[in-house]
This record gives structure tokens, C-alpha cells and sequence, in this order.
């Protein structure tokens, strides 16, 4: 044994030996700490620090491939001396990256690389390599549609007008399967609770297949500016009466009209389409017993209304008829010592029956009539006068009993 550690060749190969376990060793360490990048424990005076949602960039040939796959962010973590990680991490200026040059379309597992990190300091990104299918470019223009959304909440009789979508088409960029699955280019609008008009209201664009699903594109303008009229169509239209049931016993209707001709009504152009007239509500000829004005709402069409929830004034006119008994009947011009006695009827007095406008008819009394015959220049017997009445104006006095038959004695 002693021979061999004597011997200069025994010792080199001995060392030799030794030195292959050791770097064994370190490399199985270092392959599990690539594998592993949540085992990262600080050293000494070496600290670490992650960032969570790095940017990634991409290196490609823009002019002729699209690529997907990439992810948006990543997670990195620096490991590295206090004062120079602290200003990394807080900065955040170097780049995260997938480089893509010089590869052909097709599907690619690549490696996220890192630049601009200061040589102090050890990366470890989270994913380490992706998946990405890299494809050839296409553009094409779309024409964009509008979709107004909730014009069901839209207020009373309010509707859509004309529109204008600036400009009407946008330029689509990406892979050549991809562009031709688009079925829909549209922008949403929503006017629920809208009165006036949109003017210019910039609105994304939206992308779709034929099933629906939105498809993630690149376009150029990414919105576009959607006006729109917000209309509240009216018309005037004639107003007509209308009544139902009868005047109490006794009246009649002389007059009745409204105090406007014609009202305004606001509706949606399909509602007021099918209107040319509207008219009130039923006025109740069974509870009118006096001239005047009554405030009568308007039975409007479904659909349509007024600006304002006013009633219109209805003037009505009544005449009235009624019958005044025992007006008694008063005998001119008798000479004297003449006696007179009425036969037929057999009592001085009449019925009278008064006419005219309700408000003059309303408070006359027998005590407001006179009833006469003349008797002047008559001799004894019998006599048939006719009987004379007067009243207040503007009212008509008649009597079924047109004359009498008296007796002077």
C-alpha cells in the first residue's frame, strides 16, 4: 500500500478520480436547480427578489409571420447582491424575450431569454421555455357593423335614427387560417335611457367566427367613432269628444266643445304612423246637470304620449226645460162692477213650461212669471181669451193650456 501512494502515477489517478465525482456532483446540482427555480435560497450577502407579470417581447419577422403562444408576462426572479438587485427590481429595466428570427412557420418549443440584467446578478424565469406555433402573415379590410344594444330601454317614444360608424372599415392582421374564419366585424352600442343624439362615440371593435367565438386579432384602427340620432317623432292630431250615457230629465245639450282643436303627441314612427286622431275619455252625460268646463284627460293609443300629462277644458252647454204649476193668471183692462170667473180652466191659475239656457232657467219661480188675459171692452157672458206671459229674457214661456174661457158678470 505504501509502494502505491509513493508512486507519482498512483496519486495523479487518484485525483483524477476525485475530481470526476466532484463535477458530477455540481453539475447534478445545477440541473436541479434549473428545474426547480422556487428552490432559490440567498447566500452569504447575496439576497433575491421577484417580479411577478414581466413583460415578454417578441423578436420576429413582422413583414411575414404572426406567432401565438407567447405569453403576455412572466415571473423572474434576480438573485445578486443587495444595492444591485434593489435597483433592478425597482426600475425594471431589462428586457424579457422569445427570439423567433430565423425560424419557419410551423409549431417551436423556445427558450425565454433575458438582456440588459446586470452580470452580477443570476435569472431564473418562470416558464423557462414555451410553446409557440409561428404562422404567415395576412391583412385584410372588414367592414364594421353596428350593433345597438337595449333599445328596448330606450325612454318613451324614443327611437333610432340614422347613423355613421368613422371609418367603416378596419385592417385586419394575423395568420392566414385565422383570417379566414372571421364571419363578424361589429362594435356594440348601448343607448338604454338615451335622449339625445350619440356624436362620435369611440367604440371598440369587436372580432368573430361564424359560431360566435371572439377571435384575437390585431386591427388597425382598434376603435371606431359611432354617431347616431336619438329621435322623439310628434304629430298634432284633431281632438274628438267622447260621451256616454244620457243627460238627466229635463236638459239637453245646446254646446260641447274643447278648448284646443288639435294636440301634440310624441311617439316612435311605427306608433304614430297609425294615428289620426285621438280623443278623450268617456265624459259621463249622466252626472251633468249644469253648464260649464270640465277638465277630461285624453285617451291616448298605446304607445303614444303628451310632454306633459295635462287634462283639456270641455265647455258644455245645457239647455233646460221645466214646468212652473200654479203661475196664477192675472185679468186686465176688466171695466168696473165687472165680475170675472174662469170656467175653463176652473181655477186662476196655469202650468208653465220655461225654456232656455240652463244657468237662466235654473232659478226661475213661478214668482218670476206673469200670466195675463185682457178682458177689456168685453160685455157679460162668456169669453175665450188667449193668455199672455212674460218673463225673463232670453227664455221661452208656453203652456199646454194656450187659452181660457171666463165669465164676466
Amino acid at each position: 500500500m505504501d509502494k502505491w501512494f509513493n508512486s507519482r502515477w498512483f496519486v495523479r489517478g487518484i485525483s483524477l478520480v476525485f475530481a470526476a465525482v466532484l463535477y458530477i456532483f455540481v453539475q447534478v446540482e445545477i440541473d436541479q436547480y434549473d428545474n426547480d427555480e422556487s428552490r432559490i435560497f440567498p447566500s452569504g450577502n447575496e439576497e433575491v427578489a421577484t417580479i411577478e407579470e414581466m413583460p415578454v417581447s417578441i423578436r420576429i419577422d413582422e413583414e411575414n409571420y404572426v406567432v401565438s403562444g407567447v405569453p403576455q408576462t412572466v415571473s423572474v426572479t434576480l438573485e445578486g447582491s443587495a444595492s444591485t438587485l434593489t435597483a433592478t427590481a425597482r426600475q425594471k429595466n431589462f428586457d424579457i424575450y422569445v427570439d423567433l428570427e430565423g425560424l419557419k412557420a410551423g409549431t417551436h418549443t423556445v427558450e425565454l431569454k433575458h438582456a440588459n440584467v446586470p452580470r452580477e446578478l443570476n435569472v431564473y424565469i418562470e416558464p423557462k421555455t414555451i410553446e409557440v406555433t409561428i404562422e404567415e402573415r395576412a391583412t385584410e379590410e372588414f367592414t364594421v357593423s353596428t350593433d345597438f344594444i337595449n333599445t328596448d330601454e330606450l325612454p318613451q317614444g324614443y327611437e333610432l335614427g340614422k347613423s355613421t360608424v368613422e371609418p367603416k372599415t378596419v385592417s385586419i392582421t394575423s395568420s392566414k387560417e385565422l383570417i379566414e374564419q372571421i364571419a363578424i366585424v361589429k362594435v356594440f352600442v348601448d343607448v338604454a335611457g338615451l335622449k339625445e343624439s350619440i356624436d362620435s362615440r369611440e367604440v371598440p371593435v369587436n372580432v368573430y367566427d361564424e359560431r360566435g367565438n371572439e377571435l384575437n386579432v390585431q386591427m388597425m384602427p382598434e376603435s371606431v367613432a359611432v354617431s347616431a340620432e336619438i329621435q322623439n317623432p310628434s304629430k298634432s292630431v284633431p281632438v274628438t269628444l267622447s260621451t256616454a250615457g244620457e243627460l238627466p230629465e229635463g236638459y239637453t245639450m245646446s254646446s260641447i266643445s274643447a278648448n284646443v282643436d288639435k294636440v301634440k303627441i310624441f311617439g316612435t314612427s311605427d306608433v304614430l304612423k297609425g294615428i289620426e286622431k285621438v280623443s278623450t275619455k268617456e265624459i259621463n252625460l249622466n252626472d251633468i246637470n249644469k253648464s260649464g268646463t270640465i277638465d277630461v284627460g285624453l285617451a291616448l293609443p298605446d304607445g303614444a304620449h303628451l310632454k306633459e300629462n295635462k287634462n283639456i277644458e270641455v265647455e258644455v252647454e245645457l239647455e233646460q226645460t221645466k214646468t212652473l204649476q200654479d203661475v196664477p193668471i192675472e185679468v186686465e183692462n176688466a171695466e168696473e162692477g165687472q165680475e170675472v170667473s174662469f170656467i175653463q180652466p176652473d181655477a186662476s191659475s196655469i202650468d208653465v213650461t220655461v225654456n232656455g239656457k240652463q244657468e237662466a232657467v235654473s232659478n226661475i219661480t213661478a214668482k218670476d212669471i206673469t200670466a195675463t188675459v185682457d178682458a177689456g171692452g168685453l160685455d157679460s157672458g162668456e169669453h175665450q181669451l188667449p193668455v199672455s206671459f212674460e218673463g225673463p229674457e232670453n227664455v221661452e214661456l208656453t203652456s199646454e193650456l194656450q187659452q181660457v174661457t171666463i165669465e164676466i158678470t
